[in-house]
């Protein structure tokens, strides 16, 4: 597990067409404790999953600080990322078993039915994309992520266009593994009771350009229940106090 620090002063995009830039991002700044699990909640189109990538350093960054563990200055080794996209992202020629070996060096081929085992795939390590439900591709996604161990883990709206019943199989599983392997956690969503189900703490992102507007602690005990009386009190309080807040405005 790491701590992160995000400080993103603006992040746009040249449009040579119309010759102005597209800001999507503006004044985004954020800390995630060691092994924390930190939501991240804002409308379609407002930057959420710009800021995973450059956390993760798929988009340049250049001029803002993101940063691991920032008092650790003995730390030798780099620093393991997980992603887990909107979308699977199998390599459709390629195998259960060969996805997952795409991450791992040669001498670590061995975890992979464990880690198959783990997600509810056993024995599905030679079937190929295309022979496995939407749900059991999303398990491989899973899978594959946590393959390397990763100190962070970023997941973009992982469990978006799943029914409920296998939305909710996946959640459980992402919450067993973090707690087993102690993974800081960046979850992406516009779904503020999976946010409320999930996480220790939420952020809330305005309209674009993306910036953060609140944030609280969701101080329910573990574990939780999707929807149980609990989260609910909790989610009418929250809107009680901020009224606009699934508008993303706060006033």
């Amino acid at each position: 597990m790491i701590e992160l620090n995000v400080a993103i002063k603006n992040k746009h995009y040249t449009n040579n067409n119309v010759n102005r830039n597209n800001t999507v991002l503006a004044q985004v700044d954020f800390s995630v404790e060691r092994g924390e699990f930190v939501a991240i909640i804002g409308p379609s189109g407002c930057g959420k999953t710009t800021l995973l990538n450059m956390i993760s350093g798929i988009e340049k960054c250049d001029g803002h600080l993101i940063t691991y563990d920032k008092n650790d200055e003995k730390k030798q080794e780099p620093y393991r990322v997980g992603y887990i996209f909107q979308q699977p992202r199998l390599m459709p020629w390629l195998t259960v078993r060969e996805n997952i070996a795409l991450v791992l060096q040669s001498n670590q081929y061995d975890q992979i039915e464990l880690l198959l085992t783990q997600v509810g795939l056993a024995g599905k390590g030679e079937y190929f994309p295309r022979q496995l439900s939407g749900g059991m591709q999303r398990r491989v996604s899973i899978a594959r992520a946590f393959a390397i161990n990763p100190h962070l883990l970023l997941l973009d709206e992982p469990f978006n266009s799943l029914d409920a019943p296998t939305a909710n199989r996946l959640r459980q599983l992402l919450i067993d593994l973090c707690k087993q392997r102690g993974t800081t956690v960046v979850f992406v969503t516009h779904d503020l009771q999976e946010a409320i189900y999930l996480a220790d703490r939420i952020l809330f992102m305005s309209d674009s350009p993306g910036s953060i507007i609140h944030q609280c602690n969701v101080d329910i005990p573990k574990p939780r229940q999707e929807s149980g009386v609990s989260e609910l009190k909790w989610q009418m309080q929250l809107m009680t106090r901020f009224p606009k807040i699934t508008l993303w405005k706060i006033d």
